[in-house]
């Protein structure tokens, strides 16, 4: 390996570390490249050289004190030096004992849970004389803090005004400002909302679909939520509530009709099935009783059904026992078939749960995804190959489920994964998260590479054409570009792709957002 190679690696570390660019801190993370690779540097060598000139218990106390650096031993040497003078080693001591307690004293009532809980516990530590390890212990976990403190989650309040993350104060001021400001935008908002609902009102509850009259109405009524404001809207609103019910209403009568059919020829085979039967039991009695029971004021439609179901009921009372025999005598089979199917069930779910494979756009399922995942992040931790998250989801789909139906819904969300499949490579992983919601993971790729990717994706399905019984639907895409290299862990990585997937859907949709 070159020393070009180690410099690389160890400006990655102080990155990775989060560590600033000074030369003792670069000089430090230089050597443990170097000593990583068994690559011999005489700079790295001084603190063993001059080790080694000290005596056996100057040497022993450099093991115990864990000594790696030139800074490290120079502070070592220095102390020892000023031990000479007892009491002015005992001052200095009782000076920085106190000066710490203030420094711990000051954090623990900072806003920060983490950093408050680790004040308080290094101030009882301190009360109580620790030990060199115990001292020792504690520095590595306010290490541990620095290095791994994460604040990009201010970034979510972004909406609300401009971040200032060494001033919370002056942050909360700039959101009290922006809020004033956003005020005048509310009615806006509301007017939105209420015609989204209002649409959403208009989507019959028993009919299948709506006609052409209401989904002309709805979709003004969407792309324009100031009509809402105006006396001429009111007619058409009115106009589409009627229409709603008046579906309904037809699709209640092909019930009612389609039972009338059913109820005759159920009455006849039951008859001809029991007509040797003259016993009764309670329960048939009691559905006679509730049938007797109706009101004369019933729909028409529904007093034939009722006529037509308490035929049945006296028939059923008049011969029941016989189809009770009947049944008996098939018990055992329907027992045996019981049990099958019972087996079948559970032995589908067991195949269900193996799948890795989504059944409706043949891309990756979650299960699958959160395994391959777990790979690429082995790849990572132990070869360093690098790679991208890119969380996608189709902007308003809910909409395209209310207006065209779920059926509808289904042919965009297949059509989608086809193009995630196109624009893919080999060696990527494309998945559906969850609902209308995707993901892929971009093999030995970083930001700029998934960025690419992203703006590929979203710019097919732009000029794409997703059509449904002749009609087109319009359908964008957002998206959140993550890569690997700059976070702590995979869960921060994906936490972070779906941050900037909430930017993108709340700047306005249809766009890549990215750090």
């Amino acid at each position: 390996m070159t020393i070009q190679s180690i410099i690389k690696k160890s400006l990655k570390r102080l990155e990775l570390e989060g560590k600033l660019l000074t030369p003792d801190f670069y000089a430090e993370a230089f050597c443990k490249e170097a000593t990583k690779v068994n690559m011999q540097v005489e700079d790295c060598n001084h603190v063993k050289k001059y080790s080694a000139q000290l005596n056996k218990e100057f040497q022993k106390d450099l093991k115990n004190y864990r000594i790696q650096t030139m800074n490290e031993l120079v502070r070592f040497l220095i102390s020892k030096l000023n031990r000479t003078n007892t009491s002015q080693c005992s001052e200095i001591v009782e000076s920085q004992t106190q000066l710490l307690k203030r420094v711990f004293q000051v954090i623990s009532v900072l806003h920060n849970k983490e950093a408050s809980e680790l004040a308080s516990r290094s101030l009882d530590l301190i009360a109580h004389a620790p030990g060199a390890s115990q001292i020792d212990q504690f520095r590595q976990l306010w290490v541990n803090f620095l290095t791994t403190y994460d604040d990009t989650f201010l970034q979510q309040l972004q909406a609300l005004g401009d971040i200032d993350s060494s001033d919370l104060k002056k942050t909360v001021e700039n959101f009290h400002l922006t809020l004033e400001n956003t005020a005048q935008d509310a009615s806006q908002l509301d007017l939105e909302k209420i015609a989204s609902l209002l649409v959403a009102s208009f989507v019959p509850s028993i009919a299948s679909s709506v006609n052409d009259k209401i989904a002309d109405i709805s979709q003004r009524i969407r792309s324009n939520p100031q009509l809402l404001e105006s006396d001429s809207i009111e007619s058409d609103i009115k106009t589409a509530i009627i229409l709603r019910i008046a579906l309904d209403k037809a699709s209640v009568k092909e019930m009612v009709e389609s039972l009338d059919g059913v109820l005759d020829k159920l009455s006849l085979r039951l008859i001809d099935m029991i007509e040797s039967s003259d016993a009764s039991t309670v329960e048939i009695q009691k559905i006679k009783k509730d049938l007797e029971s109706y009101s004369e004021e019933s729909v028409t439609n529904f007093k034939i059904a009722h006529k037509k179901l308490f035929t049945i009921a006296v028939a059923l009372e008049e011969n029941t026992q016989l189809l009770s025999k009947d049944l008996k005598c098939h018990s055992e089979e329907v027992t045996k078939l019981s049990k099958k199917v019972h087996r079948l069930e559970k032995e589908l779910e067991a195949a269900r749960k193996e799948s890795k494979e989504d059944f409706l756009t043949k891309l990756y399922n979650k299960r699958a995804l959160d395994e391959l995942l777990e790979m690429k992040e082995a790849e990572f931790n132990r070869y360093g190959h690098n790679y991208s998250v890119v969380m996608m989801d189709l902007d308003h789909f809910k909409n395209v489920n209310d207006t065209y139906g779920h059926e509808a819904g289904d042919a965009v969300l297949s059509a989608f994964a086809k193009i995630l499949k196109k624009e893919a490579r080999s060696v990527d992983v494309i998945g559906r998260f969850g609902g209308e919601e995707f993901l892929a993971v971009l093999s030995e790729t970083d930001t700029k590479g998934g960025v690419i990717f992203a703006e590929k994706v979203r710019k097919h399905v732009e000029r794409a054409k997703f059509m449904y019984k002749g009609k087109r639907i319009k359908v964008t895409v957002s998206s959140g570009v993550s890569e690997r290299a700059r976070h702590v862990s995979l869960q921060a990585v994906i936490n972070s792709a779906d941050e900037y997937l909430y930017k993108a859907k709340s700047s306005g949709r249809n766009q890549v957002a990215y750090k």
